[in-house]
């Protein structure tokens, strides 16, 4: 098995957890871009989904997420269960978005 298996779940159909290495985590802290605050502004006023800031967050996660698999192959580890992602303000107008989860070695059932 070459590929890294992630799943929410604290267990993957098909495969049996044989060793548990330990939190697998990876994470970015993203500040707000001025350009993209007068278009967000502006959205505010008018309503409706403030595409700029979802973009950056969702750019954010996939971030965090590798971040994550680097951190649990350097472990050894080709899965990981019980995945969550965490956002928190870090200052104002930045965020950080982190990604964590248990890195294991799965074997296939």
């Amino acid at each position: 098995m070459n590929e890294m298996i992630i799943a929410t779940t604290e267990e993957v159909p098909g495969y049996k957890v044989v060793r548990v290495l330990g939190i697998a985590r990876g994470a970015t802290v993203r500040a707000k871009h001025i350009g993209k605050d007068i278009l967000a502004g502006l959205r505010n006023i008018a309503g409706g989904e403030v595409k700029e800031y979802t973009e950056m967050l969702a750019e954010a996660r996939e971030v965090a997420l590798q971040r994550m698999i680097q951190h649990a192959k350097e472990m050894g580890a080709n899965g990981i269960i019980g995945v969550r992602f965490m956002t928190s303000a870090v200052a104002s107008g930045a965020a950080e978005i982190f990604a964590y989860g248990t890195a294991v070695v799965l074997e296939k059932e």
